[in-house]
């Protein structure tokens, strides 16, 4: 049996987690409750969680959760708010006492000291608190109920080589498929919607992609959106997923500069005619719990700043299409397309602090930088969408700026993991930059 202390990030992360923990008993330090007090306001997912677990707490025996602890369900141990200790002195001697991580240090020490036979264990996504834990003997870890393995699903694009000249011409004819015995391949090793390449040496090549219904393997055609042409074949897989009405879940991630943003942008665009709106999002990492209502200004002005990544975007197509400046693709008297869209509301930019009790019907949802989230936003964000919609998901998982995430706990990882092989799910990993030569030299060398 053991014993873990949880720290408040832990809860802030997902409140759930508590019952994660199977027989073993989980402890939460006062102090943690007084620091989810503070976060009890907003409308970020951690606001949510912070209340979420506090009604629960309340709707359990007062006496109990207090002396003893109360069971948290069949099959699992029981939770206990555990009371400020007398100081470590090694603890006390080493570290500021007033902050509130010392103090959950403290509590996780004197609990390990009163519990010789059993062990007991931190639980942090704070780096360095699981450090200075270490440090006092005490045993540390972090979250790991939404941690991925990251097999091969952050690779480059799969080739399968020596195929036969006469099955790439045959996926070159007017059929444009083979069947998938004739590669020798079985379903375990390739997914629904998975994109290869098949090449025969240095001569012939062809972009596919498996349909696991028929099991035959569909040449990808290299078609532009919006006037944007891709530029290799990410790209082409790319927008072959962002415009496939069949394909209503898609994952697009890479490094910077390799397009995923501005394809987004485009197949929503193109395809317009189809969805009642375009919503752009994107997570707002909060700055010492504080939400956008801090900044100075109404909400345009308040999400200008994070947003100018999509209006550069926008801006680029804009000039491809000739709208820039009243070009020729601008109507003669009329606005911009683009321009006149965002001012009747058909593309719709926002935080998704409010997505939370939404429901999106019939509309193209990109959601932008979503590294950034964890497992159980994207979730949330995932069960707005009814009928219709599309969404999309972009993000670099080697740029998270959450402080409590990693490449393998960010929820785009995990929903990369997860949808896996689904047939309405399909996922692009794109590595070649097409920005700038010096934006691919900083991207490989800094």
């Amino acid at each position: 049996m053991k014993i873990f202390v949880l720290d408040t990030n832990v809860i802030l992360h997902n409140w759930e987690c508590i019952h994660q923990f199977e027989e073993n008993d989980v402890i939460i330090p006062i102090s943690v409750l007084e620091e989810l007090d503070t976060f009890k306001k907003g409308v970020e997912t951690i606001n949510f969680n912070a209340r979420e677990f506090l009604r629960y707490v309340d709707g359990l025996s007062a006496d109990q959760v207090f002396n003893g602890g109360v069971k948290l369900g069949k099959g699992e141990g029981k939770l206990r708010i555990v009371l400020e200790k007398e100081k470590d002195p090694i603890i006390n001697q080493n570290l500021d006492m007033k902050k509130h991580d010392h103090r959950i240090l403290n509590i996780a020490k004197s609990i390990s000291k009163e519990n010789t036979s059993k062990e007991v264990v931190l639980v942090s996504k704070d780096t360095n608190l699981r450090m200075k834990a270490r440090a006092f003997g005490i045993q540390a870890e972090d979250l790991i109920m939404d941690q991925i393995t990251l097999e091969d699903l952050f690779t480059t694009l799969p080739k399968i080589e020596g195929v036969r000249a006469d099955l790439i011409d045959l996926l070159y004819s007017e059929n444009g498929e083979i069947q998938m015995d004739l590669l020798e391949l079985s379903t375990e090793e390739i997914v629904a919607n998975q994109y290869l390449i098949l090449k025969n040496g240095s001569s012939k090549s062809a972009l596919v992609k498996f349909d696991e219904d028929r099991e035959v393997f569909k040449r990808v055609i290299k078609e532009s959106c919006y006037n944007v042409f891709p530029r290799n074949a990410e790209q082409i897989f790319a927008l072959e997923a962002l415009s496939n009405s069949e394909i209503s879940l898609v994952g697009i991630t890479g490094k910077a500069g390799t397009g995923k943003t501005l394809l987004a942008l485009a197949s929503a665009l193109s395809n317009k005619s189809y969805y009642r709106q375009i919503f752009v999002g994107r997570p707002i990492v909060p700055l010492s719990n504080r939400d956008m209502g801090y900044l100075p200004g109404d909400i345009p002005a308040k999400i200008e700043p994070f947003f100018q990544s999509i209006e550069d975007n926008l801006s680029v197509i804009e000039k491809l299409n000739g709208e820039e400046n009243g070009g020729e693709g601008t109507k003669k008297g009329g606005k911009k397309t683009i321009q006149k869209m965002k001012d009747e509301g058909k593309i719709v930019m926002a935080p998704l602090s409010y997505i939370r009790g939404r429901s999106l019907i019939n509309i193209v949802f990109i959601v932008d930088e979503a590294q950034n989230l964890t497992p159980h936003e994207i979730k949330t964000i995932i069960t707005r969408s009814g009928e219709g919609t599309k969404m999309i998901f972009t993000g670099d998982i080697d740029q998270i700026d959450h402080p409590y995430l990693d490449r393998k706990s960010n929820g785009l990882s995990y929903l990369i993991e997860r949808a896996r092989g689904q047939k309405i799910f399909a996922h692009v990993h794109m590595v070649k930059g097409e920005r700038s030569e010096l934006a691919n030299l900083a991207a490989e060398l800094l």
